[in-house]
C-alpha cells in the first residue's frame, strides 16, 4: 500500500513540474540588449541640416546603411528584459545626395 502510495506522488510531482511554467520566474535569463543605444538626449541634438560627419560623431556609427544608394543610416535598439516582452527603438535618418540631413524619423518616440 505504502509503495502504490509512493508512485502516485512522485507520477503527480512528475505531472506538477513536466511543464515548468510555474518555475518559469525562478529560472534566470540575462537581458539582452543589441544595436545602438540611444538616449532623448542624444537624440535631441540631431537636427535637418546637420552633415554626415556631424551626424556620425554625435551618435556614433549607424547600425544598419541603405545598401542600394539611398543616404539613409538606421540606429535600431532591440532590448529583451529576462522576463519582459522585447521593445524596439529606431531611429532612421535620411541624407541628400550632398549628405545633409533631410528627415528624421524616431519610432517609437524617445522622450524624456
Amino acid at each position: 500500500m505504502r509503495c502504490k502510495t509512493l508512485n502516485a506522488a512522485a507520477v503527480v510531482l512528475m505531472m506538477l513540474s513536466a511543464g515548468c511554467s510555474t518555475f518559469e520566474k525562478v529560472v534566470y535569463r540575462p537581458d539582452i540588449n543589441q544595436g545602438n543605444y540611444l538616449t532623448p538626449t542624444d537624440v535631441a541634438k540631431i537636427q535637418k541640416g546637420m552633415t554626415q560627419q556631424q551626424v556620425a560623431y554625435t551618435l556614433g556609427t549607424p547600425m544598419l546603411q541603405d545598401p542600394f544608394g539611398t543616404q539613409t543610416w538606421f540606429y535600431v535598439f532591440r532590448q529583451q528584459p529576462g522576463h519582459e516582452g522585447i521593445t524596439q527603438q529606431t531611429l532612421t535618418l535620411t541624407f541628400n545626395s550632398a549628405g545633409v540631413l533631410t528627415d528624421i524619423q524616431n519610432e517609437p518616440e524617445l522622450t524624456k
